[in-house]
């Protein structure tokens, strides 16, 4: 049985220079990630929270400190290893959905199977619209989706290379409470499932939907606490 941790981060800080002028924005993080978790990394704007999403996923890396992802140091990786791992293990879900407005949800979602160049099938597409209740919506153009269903959509285009962790950004920053209880309910059976999700947040209503919530300020960890009363959304994913 392999204990290795998915993610694990000791001591990691991110500063940024501009000209004579050093600010740091995160301050000597220590994280760990456990495959089948469901964090919310809970702070106010300029809190730190987003940068250390970035440093977590990929997109951005740390000044000082450590990072093992399933066990390798992420640190010994060059730019292209990089770029393979953001495409295999980790999938994005974007407050501002990120889709390409004139092509339909098929082709959305079929997009990160085209960047892999490697073999799939329709039904692998078609399973994992399914899978946010929009199959209904298959040949549409996403510019005729409302914006729970585009969320829906980016959701499923994440998951369609099977991640080893989904990264979601404010997934319901744009949404009315309705549309939003639909994605909290999608990203909660996805978890049921067995899929590592982290999701960034700035609302305690939207955290409480996690199994756990990291609260961060001033780029500081001030707190890391399973959630005993943990929130169900009541909309579920296939409603229309």
């Amino acid at each position: 049985m392999n204990n290795t941790p998915l993610i694990q981060i000791h001591n990691v800080q991110r500063s940024f220079q501009t000209g004579d002028v050093t600010t740091t924005v995160l301050h000597d993080i220590d994280l760990t990630v456990e495959a089948g978790d469901f964090l919310a990394i809970m702070g106010p704007s300029g809190s730190g929270k987003s940068t250390l999403m970035h440093i977590l996923s990929f997109l951005d890396t740390p000044t000082n400190g450590t990072y093992h992802f399933k066990g390798k140091d992420v640190s010994t990786l060059s730019d292209d290893a990089l770029a393979e791992m953001r495409n295999k293990s980790v999938g994005f879900v974007f407050q501002a959905f990120n889709l390409l407005p004139r092509t339909t949800v098929y082709e959305n979602v079929e997009l990160p199977l085209v960047y892999s160049r490697k073999p799939y099938t329709r039904q692998q597409v078609i399973d994992a619209i399914t899978a946010v209740g929009l199959v209904h919506r298959t040949d549409y153009s996403v510019s005729k989706l409302s914006g729970g269903e585009k969320q829906r959509v980016a959701i499923a285009r994440a998951i369609i290379n099977d991640p080893d962790i989904i990264f979601a950004d404010e997934p319901t920053g744009n949404l009315d409470s309705v549309s939003g209880n639909q994605i909290l309910s999608i990203l909660q059976t996805l978890n049921e499932k067995g899929r590592t999700i982290l999701m960034v947040t700035h609302e305690k209503d939207t955290a409480d939907h996690a199994k756990r919530i990291i609260s961060i300020k001033d780029g500081i960890i001030g707190g890391d606490v399973q959630v005993t009363k943990r929130r169900f959304a009541k909309d579920g994913p296939l409603q229309k």
